[in-house]
């Protein structure tokens, strides 16, 4: 895990990485939760991207889809990666019309499968705190996108003294340590702004690669 110190704890970006995952009837029943309540934040994420025609999303543990969906009814060219099999089928399942410009695949964010430079966009919706390393996971997104690309991650607004449920988001120190870890792994700036996706405050990392390699 990435951690920084703070006077009290560690802060760690990824502090739900020992999630089981999500299978059988039980993560199929999530991912339909999931999907019922994630258009807000496909909206928002999609949003702030500004997507359009010209983009080649790819979205890193999407869940259900609501995010690749809404950059596909925007035009763009979107792949939706999640490591869960139960999560894309619901994926697939919900996506009611056939859609060239979608593709969904079995795959994480430390091992994205997609080309070098492929995308102008990755994002990932509520899921990096789940990321098994976020130093690999950030090389990957880098990676894959191409120059002037950007890398954008949502996550719920949280408190430091969260627990359960709660917890599974972000507090400011947290998306101040992601926001690091971009800089200091080739992204040229990282911004952290906080935003409403449905009236429930989320808080976003926006980082961006370099117009030019290197």
């Amino acid at each position: 895990m990435t951690t920084t110190e703070r006077a009290d704890a560690p802060v760690v970006a990824n502090h739900h990485a020992d999630h089981p995952g999500f299978a059988g009837a039980r993560g199929a029943a999530k991912g339909l939760m999931f999907a019922a309540r994630g258009s807000d934040n496909a909206r928002l994420v999609a949003d702030i991207a500004e997507v359009g025609s010209g983009d080649r999303v790819i979205d890193i543990g999407c869940g259900p889809g609501s995010a690749v969906r809404e950059a596909a009814a925007r035009g763009a060219h979107a792949i939706g990666i999640d490591p869960s099999p139960v999560m894309l089928s619901v994926a697939r399942r919900l996506t009611l019309r056939h859609r060239p410009s979608i593709r969904w695949l079995e795959g994480t964010a430390e091992a994205i499968p997609a080309d070098d430079a492929r995308a102008t966009i990755v994002w990932s919706v509520l899921c990096v705190h789940h990321w098994a390393d976020v130093d690999p996971g950030i090389t990957e997104a880098h990676r894959v996108l191409a120059p002037a690309g950007r890398l954008l991650a949502v996550e719920r607004l949280t408190t430091s003294d969260a627990t359960g449920v709660a917890s599974h988001g972000w507090y400011p120190a947290q998306a101040d340590v992601f926001a690091e870890r971009c800089e200091a792994l080739g992204f040229t700036k990282a911004t952290i702004s906080t935003r409403s996706a449905g009236g429930s405050p989320v808080i976003v990392v926006d980082a961006e690669r370099a117009e030019c390699p290197g």
